[in-house]
């Protein structure tokens, strides 16, 4: 049986509906937990597809003791890209995923009005705009932009040899793909409102860092229908990557 190894770093940032169309598409979901202290996997079996999920850690905390999985999820994730087997990055897993490619992962950074670079946190509901509409299978069906969830305070270089799908004012790479079997989203589109909800509960501190005091709230307030009208292009999206990977991994 065909399997989507998803790797959890929090336990709050779990796959959300990314499982459900995975097991329609016919794959048994098995989820890692490194939260609680599961290990990582050593390799990929035959037909199998990686999903890796966000967190609030960081690409350079891969030698904090606190994080001891890091490294050996980049080794995976280089194992999987040299063997051109199907993976997909959510968030933090889209920067692991760059920097298992060979590219640099750093704080997002915007110049203020004096033109000094200071850092730029995108946290909160917004859009994204789709590139190669037409062209790029895993954007087919789907508009010019879409609305996403953003939570990510770093960004990345985009690897070579990859192709940029998505940007915005504030990130440049949002989304990317290597061949037709790797692919990293920088945006989130898998949660749903209770899940949101939590985040800005528990990620207070980092919402306000982004949004000010009224962060947390205004995210919180927002979530219903951002949510709803989210999950619509977010199946979408998700279920074209998971169709362009399968159909690889065959």
């Amino acid at each position: 049986m065909r399997r989507a190894i998803v790797l959890q770093h929090l336990d709050r940032e779990g796959p959300g509906f990314i499982a459900n169309i995975c097991q329609q598409r016919g794959l048994v979901v098995h989820v890692v937990r490194f939260d609680l202290g599961e290990p990582v996997p050593a390799a990929l079996e035959n037909g199998d597809i990686l999903v890796v999920m966000g967190g609030s850690m960081g690409v350079g905390d891969a030698a904090d003791p606190r994080y001891p999985f890091l490294a050996k999820e980049v080794a995976l994730l280089q194992t999987v890209l040299a063997k051109s087997q199907p993976v997909l990055g959510v968030c933090l897993g889209a920067q692991l995923l760059a920097h298992a490619a060979g590219s640099r992962v750093y704080p997002n950074q915007h110049p203020d009005v004096l033109g000094v670079l200071r850092p730029r946190r995108e946290v909160g509901f917004g859009r994204v705009r789709l590139l190669g509409a037409g062209q790029e299978p895993a954007l087919s069906g789907l508009p010019e932009t879409i609305p996403v969830l953003h939570w990510h305070g770093d960004t990345f270089d985009l690897p070579t040899g990859a192709v940029r799908l998505a940007e915005n004012e504030v990130c440049a790479n949002q989304a990317f793909r290597i061949g037709q079997h790797a692919y990293g989203l920088q945006f989130h589109v898998e949660t749903d409102a209770p899940l949101v909800r939590h985040w800005a509960e528990e990620d207070a501190e980092f919402a306000r860092s982004a949004l000010g005091p009224d962060g947390p709230a205004t995210i919180i307030a927002a979530c219903e229908d951002a949510t709803r009208t989210m999950r619509v292009t977010g199946e979408r999206l998700v279920g074209n990557i998971l169709g362009e990977m399968l159909a690889l991994a065959a």
